[in-house]
């Protein structure tokens, strides 16, 4: 009988074992989006325990966790990391038949050698033998890069992040390459003009562009672009809601962006249509530029 987790987990036939085994299996990892923080791979960071590993910033495990009634103060409140490392143990036995069991228990497995199930019954074990491990120099974040055969790391940048880890990382002669991708979300995300606006004061200030009007805007946006390319980025990275599909003319949208700056509130066709306008935009400069472009459709999650 076959054991959950055994060599050839989810590989139901003779050909998929063989194209795994003989193929796959030793191939590299070229991971062209996550979120990995650039400043932690710069610093060659160890975790304190795995809940920091795990849990600080993984959304799926938070979204199981709330609608497993898990309160907030044990998902991102102030509760220690072993409360909520407990939590979670809690959450996982109801995340059967979901890819979070499978994930949580592989990369347990793979990367720390424990094959116990995690359960409130193994918590504790599980928690302390993991962090222990993390302490050692072969576990911090370009030893576990390194662990799993990476090669290359497109991570997940603002068009207004100044790259300096990217650039330190190069500098170190590191033999994994950790690219910056292009993601603009923030610059096209006009369903709070507060918000929106205090995000151009940024764009202004890494551009050193001042920002009045629409063309001073794409400007702006442009130059950062431009600085993206000029650090090795080759790929645009898009997180939306909805796919953005409004028609629009130039008028409108300048027109749009005008009442964004005198702080006026836009309609739900206002915000379509400029959010339309910026997509085509980014396609654009991301043609211009031999991109590839990667969307994290959220609706889908």
């Amino acid at each position: 009988m076959r054991k959950f987790l055994d060599e050839n987990f989810l590989l139901n036939s003779k050909v998929a074992q063989q194209l795994y085994h003989e193929f796959a299996k030793e191939m590299p990892i070229i991971d062209y989006h996550n979120h990995l923080p650039p400043d932690e791979i710069a610093a060659d960071k160890n975790f304190e325990n795995i809940t920091k590993v795990w849990l600080y910033g993984d959304h799926y495990k938070w979204r199981a966790m709330r609608s497993n009634g898990v309160p907030e103060e044990f998902i991102t409140g102030n509760k220690t990391d072993w409360e909520k490392f407990q939590k979670w143990a809690e959450t996982v036995p109801y995340t059967l038949r979901n890819p979070l069991y499978h994930w949580t228990h592989l990369e347990l497995q793979r990367y720390f050698d424990v094959n116990d199930i995690l359960n409130p019954d193994t918590a504790k074990k599980i928690y302390d033998e993991t962090s222990a491990k993390l302490q050692e120099k072969e576990f911090s974040v370009r030893g576990l890069l390194d662990k799993m055969n990476v090669r290359l790391i497109c991570t997940t940048d603002d068009p207004v992040d100044d790259l300096a880890y990217h650039k330190k990382i190069k500098n170190d002669n590191w033999h994994i390459n950790v690219l910056p991708a292009f993601r603009p979300d923030k610059a096209m995300n006009v369903d709070d003009v507060n918000t929106f606006n205090n995000y151009l004061t940024l764009l202004e200030k890494a551009s050193n562009i001042s920002i009045s009007t629409f063309n001073d805007y794409i400007a702006a946006l442009k130059k950062r672009h431009e600085y993206f390319v000029e650090n090795h980025c080759r790929v645009s990275d898009h997180g939306l809601e909805e796919m953005y599909a409004e028609d629009y003319t130039q008028t409108e949208v300048v027109g749009i962006f005008a009442k964004i700056r005198s702080g006026g509130d836009l309609s739900l066709e206002e915000r379509k249509k400029f959010k339309s306008a910026m997509l085509v935009t980014f396609a654009e400069w991301d043609w211009e530029k031999g991109f590839v472009t990667t969307w994290a459709g959220y609706w889908l999650g």
